[in-house]
């Protein structure tokens, strides 16, 4: 496997789950957002290179948005559910704008 390049999905969706995971069972959610941030540094550069700045922010944003709104979310299906479910909606989306574009043929 060399030079193959770690898809952005499972870092942006598993970073965003275990974020919430490690606030939860720590109980310090400063050290939550660290894993987010992580995550989000990790893909950031790798979105950029894969789809260009506009694509890169827009995910920025989402990946933002989803972490807001699972607090929101999360007082209608639970905490747990809301993770999940945003959480792969994040993976979703970078696949579909990043990844799934890296590996389409030229």
């Amino acid at each position: 496997m060399t030079g193959a390049r770690i898809p952005t999905w499972p870092v942006a969706a598993g970073s965003f789950i275990l974020g919430f995971a490690v606030a939860d069972v720590t109980g310090v959610r400063p050290i939550g957002g660290l894993v987010l941030l992580a995550g989000a540094l990790w893909c950031a550069p790798r979105w950029w290179r894969g789809a260009g700045p506009a694509v890169a922010i827009g995910l920025g944003l989402a990946y933002f948005a989803a972490f807001v709104a699972s607090h929101r979310f999360a007082d209608v299906v639970g905490a747990y559910p809301s993770v999940f479910i945003l959480g792969a909606a994040i993976g979703a989306a970078s696949w579909a704008l990043v990844d799934a574009r890296e590996r389409a043929p030229a």
